[in-house]
């Protein structure tokens, strides 16, 4: 059963961080790049960044770079989202997304909710 769980998500002020992970089970880990999108109302679906299989190349939104880090762990099957100095315009659901594109593969997970406000 192919399962993606994120956490750590939550209320912070702005100028703060949190740190998101992705803890991915059910499949090949290692064979998928892995993104980051956010979710707000009324908007669509954002990619904020994105890992290729072996951590080699990542890329991010022009509206987080320097900001936030993406990085992964493969022999712990989890991809994590480093989110510092924090804007109210970052409030989104975040979504975790595993993508093999060679063959077509995609999964999702829930998503975990941030709101930045002071």
């Amino acid at each position: 059963q192919v399962q993606l769980v994120e956490s750590g998500g939550g209320l912070v002020q702005p100028g703060g961080s949190l740190r998101l992970s992705c803890a991915a089970s059910g499949f090949t880990f290692s064979n998928y790049a892995m993104n980051w999108y956010r979710q707000t109302p009324g908007k669509e679906r954002e990619l904020v960044a994105l890992i290729t299989d072996t951590g080699g190349f990542t890329k991010y939104a022009d509206s987080v770079k320097g900001r936030f880090t993406i990085s992964r762990d493969n022999a712990k099957n989890t991809v994590y989202l480093q989110m510092n100095s924090l804007k109210p315009e970052d409030t989104a659901v975040y979504i975790c997304n595993a993508a093999w594109r060679l063959v077509s593969r995609y999964y999702w997970g829930q998503g975990t909710q941030v709101n930045v406000s002071s």
